[in-house]
């Protein structure tokens, strides 16, 4: 079963391009990178050679004449003499590049060349990326696939653009939800947080219209993340990696969502850890949401290096990685207890990165005070804050009517409730999170 992505749209932009360059497709493991490749190939090329480093190390023998398209071409004929290469029909998809990253010295040669097209995709890409970046850079288009999002996964149930456009016509006009329509739009969201974006996951939900199964592939997932982190951290401590990796739930629990190293071993700082937690990021395996100094614009630049929030780049993994009695709970939607919020935020964090936002919150010291996210439209600063029920939002009124935060003149909250605009403070139903972006431009 092969589930629409966005991905399909920015791949088609690609190939209309007249003046395209190789692509590279960045993404963590199993977010349906090769599948999405393989369904667009199959609609436009005749021929298709399809060369996984991982599988077939003997291909990394290729550039062992140089990197001239034609020595390439020639070496990959000679390995297999049966693959078919038609100049302007032919497409070359190198996977899993993490395991040789020098083939993308060829793509300046593919690009000058101009006979073929060429992709490139691979697992754990960001964590030296810059490597890749610098052998290739100029003749090269780089491109981000994260797992499914909540939109992705309504595609996946069968439901339109025309029913999530009306979802975001509510937000823009404040009509509420009916009473079916909330509680429809809510269990498909709770669905989604149990399993998550993974393509896998979720074909193998909609095949079976359950969820038997999906919790063994997370945790297979969880366990191929750390099989990762032991194989390719080099350079690192392999063990801190993993222990941070694991701390995240529990950090997610607390009240006070701050990540401490303290949290993941006795005696922890810094300096022993703050190199494992840029790898996850790197490795597309959480996401980090940085503490701005002062809530005011500009964003980038405006953060405290000390004190950031880590979440799970895929909230179905969250929920896999807590523990039995927890997980049980989270799935049966019934004494979430520490982890509710957990759950929320972390959804909210994901979905927000999905969109393209970075990740900002704000605490000020020896304060209440504490937002849960902040984005920005073209001159608004704009609060984001999370309940797991219908909570008051002192901190978000006390932001939007002090003077000393001048950019933020209103804010946005995401609710288990209804629909609720006033000049301050528009509220929405969580699963219009994903909506976030396309309603902020809509209304400013």
């Amino acid at each position: 079963m092969y589930l629409k992505r966005k991905a399909d749209e920015y791949l088609e932009a690609w190939y209309k391009n007249p003046d395209r360059k190789p692509l590279i497709v960045k993404g963590a493991r199993q977010v349906g990178k090769t599948k999405t490749i393989r369904e667009f190939a199959g609609k436009h090329y005749d021929s298709i050679i399809e060369i996984n480093f991982f599988t077939h190390p003997n291909y990394k023998g290729i550039t062992e004449a140089g990197y001239s398209v034609s020595d390439i071409v020639k070496i990959i004929t000679r390995i297999n003499p049966e693959i078919k290469i038609v100049p302007g029909k032919t497409l070359i998809f190198f996977d899993e590049i993490q395991s040789f990253p020098e083939i993308t010295t060829s793509l300046k040669f593919f690009k000058e060349d101009g006979r073929f097209d060429v992709i490139c995709s691979g697992s754990l890409l960001g964590v030296n990326y810059n490597r890749i970046d610098s052998i290739s850079v100029g003749y090269k288009t780089d491109y981000d696939m994260r797992s499914m999002d909540f939109e992705e996964f309504l595609w996946a149930k069968g439901y339109g653009n025309d029913v999530i456009g009306e979802m975001l016509n509510h937000m823009v006009s404040g009509a509420a939800f009916t009473s079916v329509e909330n509680d429809l739009y809510s269990n498909l969201f709770i669905e989604f947080c149990m399993l998550g974006g993974m393509p896998e996951i979720v074909a193998s939900y909609i095949e079976k219209e359950s969820f038997e199964g999906s919790l063994v592939l997370q945790k297979q997932l969880l366990n191929d993340y750390e099989s990762d982190i032991r194989k390719y951290s080099e350079g690192l401590d392999q063990a801190r990696i993993v222990s941070v990796f694991r701390s995240i739930p529990a950090q997610l629990a607390k009240e006070n969502k701050k990540f401490q190293f303290r949290k993941v071993r006795e005696g922890g700082r810094s300096k022993d850890y703050m190199g494992c937690v840029d790898w996850l990021k790197d490795a597309g395996i959480v996401n980090v949401c940085n503490c701005l100094s002062f809530p005011e614009l500009p964003l980038k630049g405006n953060e405290d290096p000390s004190k950031f929030k880590v979440y799970m780049a895929d909230t179905g993994l969250l929920v896999a990685s807590v523990d039995p009695e927890a997980q049980t709970d989270l799935r049966a939607n019934k004494n979430l207890g520490i982890y509710k919020g957990a759950l929320y935020e972390n959804f909210a964090a994901e979905a927000l990165v999905k969109q393209g936002y970075d990740l900002y919150y704000y605490k000020r010291e020896n304060s209440t005070l504490e937002e849960d996210f902040f984005v920005r439209s073209a001159d608004d600063l704009i609060p984001v804050e999370i309940k797991s029920g219908n909570d008051q939002s002192k901190s978000m009124k006390e932001l939007i009517n002090n003077d000393n935060y001048p950019d933020i003149k209103y804010g946005i909250k995401f609710i288990s409730g209804k629909i609720g605009i006033t000049d301050k403070v528009k509220t929405f139903p969580h699963f219009c999170m994903f909506l976030l972006k396309r309603y902020i431009e809509e209304t400013t």
